[in-house]
């Protein structure tokens, strides 16, 4: 199961499983956004090297353009994964923690 949309105060919320099979549709969703994206990652809970591609593309797309990706209430596992890719020294990332 994956679910991406916004949510009542404009952030984007993902829900469940971002692999290849979710990714095209993850990145259809993200390229329609304008400007800086904040992303609730609070309910996802696998991301796979599909998803994580997701995320680099929209990056790049937002950053030519002055705008940035922004990840909130992110779970330590999926922390972790951003952390041994090396993205979390890319993205601005708020762990569930904080």
């Amino acid at each position: 199961m994956f679910e991406i949309d916004f949510g009542e105060d404009g952030v984007i919320v993902v829900v469940g499983r971002l692999d290849a099979a979710e990714a095209d549709r993850a990145q259809a969703f993200l390229d329609e956004v304008p400007g800086a994206c904040v992303l609730d990652m609070q309910k996802l809970e696998y991301i796979s090297s599909a998803g994580l591609g997701v995320l680099l593309k929209t990056h790049k797309r937002l950053t030519a353009v002055g705008s940035g990706l922004k990840m909130i209430k992110v779970s330590s596992h999926i922390n972790d994964i951003f952390k041994y890719s090396g993205f979390d020294r890319l993205f601005e990332i708020e762990t569930a923690d904080d």
